[in-house]
């Protein structure tokens, strides 16, 4: 024993928890020194961060509740044990969906664990919410420095889940698309849409696959099954689900679901229960 208290002589201390949505202290930046940095911030429902961006990159994960992460060009909801890398430099906002305690992790640039500026959604295993909990209560030293390399060397092999919902450029659609993104069981068809928007409805579909690379229908799916991935995982029961987003029936809930992620609802909500 007193051999493990020389390896980690530091003594342990509690992340200061930020319970508003102003701008964390410098002194918490990630450097060559401390590539990895824990941060902490409980909201609730009614906030959110507005668009920023940050010289390193940022894993926005939350240890409960559930975020709508929005960059430019793509919207992600992000239910329990799943994380997204934003990139350095990514214009990025977080809204709060369900009461959160964000542990977001700040990761030096020059330590990126992906390339490029795409952001990825990340299915946080038990080791790595450990991890990112333990090195919230760990102090600078050597024991810091372990937990930030074994995060390191864990996220590039974290499994992505496709839950990217894209956002257009054009004024008309962004109303359309940012209208369906808070009313996802909302069953106007898309020349409804186009006399509410001020566009032809010849417009959108042409907007949709240019600036989207998919149909409207295919569109409102995923934005269907983003909603339904914090739902699900929350407990609420599969045929309410399917009628809060406008399926049907739960086996046409169930299908799509299937189609999209490969597995079935419960299968793929298996691993964060056993977690």
């Amino acid at each position: 024993m007193s051999q493990i208290r020389q390896l980690h002589p530091e003594p342990t201390v509690s992340l200061t928890i930020l319970t508003d949505t102003r701008w964390q202290a410098p002194d918490l930046a990630p450097t060559p020194a401390r590539p990895v940095r824990a941060l902490a911030r409980d909201l609730d429902i009614t906030q959110s961060l507005d668009p920023h961006r940050h010289a390193w990159g940022q894993v926005t994960f939350a240890l409960s509740g559930v975020l709508r992460v929005t960059t430019p060009g793509a919207s992600w909801i992000l239910p329990p044990l799943r994380a997204i890398w934003v990139a350095p430099e990514v214009i990025h906002s977080v809204h709060v969906l369900e009461d959160a305690r964000l542990r977001p992790l700040g990761i030096l640039a020059a330590r990126a664990p992906f390339e490029g500026d795409e952001c990825r959604v990340l299915a946080v295993s038990a080791l790595l919410r450990e991890l990112i909990v333990a090195l919230g209560e760990t102090g600078a030293g050597p024991r810091e420095t372990l937990l930030a390399e074994l995060i390191l060397d864990e996220l590039p092999g974290a499994a992505t889940r496709p839950m990217r919902v894209p956002l257009p450029q054009d004024k008309r659609l962004g109303a359309l698309c940012a209208a369906l993104i808070d009313d996802p069981a909302c069953q106007l068809t898309l020349g409804q849409w186009a006399a509410r928007v001020g566009a032809s409805e010849r417009t959108l579909t042409r907007l949709f696959e240019s600036e989207l690379g998919m149909r409207f229908g295919h569109w409102r799916q995923q934005v269907r099954l983003a909603h339904a991935a914090p739902l699900i995982a929350r407990g609420m029961p599969l045929s309410q689900v399917a009628g809060e987003l406008g399926y049907a029936s739960q086996s046409a809930f169930s299908a799509m679901f299937k189609k999209t992620f490969g597995s079935s609802p419960s299968a793929f909500f298996a691993g964060d229960s056993a977690a």
